[in-house]
């Protein structure tokens, strides 16, 4: 038969056996890698507390990111409070989390935190579980903790807003599913032959592939690459999002998810996809490395200042990356207290040499973090 008749990978008779031009990625492999061993290798550096920052911050964009490729937004003080608590971290306030934060806390955690022990079909089947705590995705009902069967044909993969849906491609029939699994898990357990990042590359798409469950796959296949990683990492700590970095190419991944789906098991398009995509994402988690270190070196200068509740809560609010310019009658408003207190605590930080006034200007004089 030629390529025409197979409308997708899954159909064609060397499936899955995916295969990618090794010559052609080396350069870029080699960079990926390289990139990577500095980043990780300059967070070895660092102390166990700023670890810990840094590891708490990417694990709280990831558990955002690869909910929002989904379409399905978390609150993020939530997540931060559920991570925190889990990680045994003592932060400042704390909020309750509900079961669908929970959730997807869990499940990130379990994938790189016992990212060493093998994963088994009831381990997966166990996430899917507490993705859909309440046996609902949305308004519809579905099977949790089951592989979808063939009452759930045909399963589609598909993007865009209710009215707006692009399908990408069509999954395999739900009848293939359990042997399909099976066969996916023995493969991701056998030892390691290719290099981590590829691995982690191939196991994403082969699991988004099959698409074993009602819903839930692509988070479930994020987590399964993540967990790829961290496996070959030898460390819980994560310090950089793939996650987050789909999300800023939502359109890029969908758009190769489908070429991939409709072309041969000759994946190396996808593999140049992925290890820039990482690339990417080492990069991005560079910058939030310097904002915890330039917050460390903030605290360490200023720590020992007599400093009240307000004054800490807007500091660490600036700190985060305040959202237009701090007022005043912003103080006030946040903080819940008189625009004279507003007043006085702005002014005493403006002499320990915290806050400096803006020279913008304006109609309300407005004020920033001291520049060192």
């Amino acid at each position: 038969m030629c390529c025409e008749e197979y409308a997708y990978i899954h159909q064609r008779p060397e499936w899955p056996h995916f295969t990618w031009d090794r010559e052609k990625i080396a350069g870029l492999l080699s960079e990926t890698q390289l990139q990577r061993g500095r980043l990780l290798g300059r967070m070895e550096t660092m102390g166990l507390a700023r670890q810990e920052d840094a590891s708490l911050a990417m694990l709280t964009e990831d558990v955002l990111k690869t909910s929002a490729i989904e379409g399905k937004n978390l609150d993020a003080r939530q997540v931060r409070s559920s991570l925190a608590r889990r990680m045994g971290l003592e932060i400042g306030g704390l909020v309750p989390s509900d079961r669908h934060v929970e959730g997807v806390v869990e499940v990130m955690l379990d994938a790189t935190g016992r990212a060493g022990e093998p994963l088994t079909a009831q381990r997966l089947l166990g996430w899917h579980a507490a993705l859909f705590p309440t046996g609902y995705s949305g308004m519809r009902r579905i099977k949790v903790g089951q592989w979808r069967g063939p009452e759930d044909d045909p399963m589609q993969v598909v993007s865009g807003g209710t009215g707006k849906e692009r399908v990408h491609f069509e999954a395999p029939p739900g009848a293939k599913v359990p042997a399909e699994m099976e066969n996916f898990l023995t493969w991701l357990g056998r030892a390691e032959g290719e290099d981590v990042l590829c691995r982690s590359a191939v196991a994403h798409l082969w699991l988004v592939t099959i698409h074993p469950f009602e819903d839930g796959n692509g988070r479930l296949a994020r987590a399964v690459a993540d967990m790829v990683l961290a496996r070959s990492e030898g460390n819980s700590r994560r310090f950089y999002s793939v996650s987050s970095q789909i999300c800023r190419d939502r359109e890029a991944y969908y758009k190769m998810l489908e070429i991939c789906q409709h072309g041969t098991l000759d994946v190396t398009a996808w593999m140049e996809w992925f290890l820039r995509t990482l690339q990417r994402a080492f990069a991005h988690s560079e910058s939030i490395l310097e904002s915890i270190l330039n917050k460390a070196g903030f605290w360490s200068r200023h720590g020992e200042k007599p400093l009240n509740e307000r004054q800490r809560r807007i500091l660490g609010l600036l700190l985060e990356g305040f959202e237009g310019n701090l007022t005043s009658s912003k103080y006030a408003r946040i903080n819940k207290c008189s625009h004279d207190t507003a007043l006085r605590d702005i002014r005493a930080m403006r002499e320990w040499g915290i806050l400096e006034q803006s020279e913008t200007g304006g109609r309300s004089t407005n004020y920033l973090l001291k520049k060192t």
